[in-house]
């Protein structure tokens, strides 16, 4: 029964095409995504690099990423694939 409780917790986090990703992967950004109070937006096919996967994440971003010529930002699963 503690197995069970443990593998509950923690969560497994897929990306557009069902791939399970992980804390440090490169994934690459599958839609044009605009940028929260910006004009600027991230492109189809933005590398991003090292992600950070975030399981407690209230408004559904559960990636944490740092994207060059924006800053850190935060993503949704299902707009990435793994690169």
């Amino acid at each position: 029964a503690g197995e069970t409780a443990a593998s509950e917790a923690t969560k497994i986090f897929k990306d557009a095409n069902g791939n399970i990703l992980q804390d440090g992967d490169t994934v690459t950004v599958i839609k044009d995504l605009k940028v929260k109070g910006t004009s600027s937006s991230v492109k189809v096919g933005t590398k991003v690099k090292s992600i950070r996967l975030v399981p407690d994440a209230s408004d559904g971003h559960n990636i944490d990423c740092k994207i060059d010529g924006i800053g850190n930002m935060k993503l949704k699963s299902e707009f990435v694939k793994k690169a």
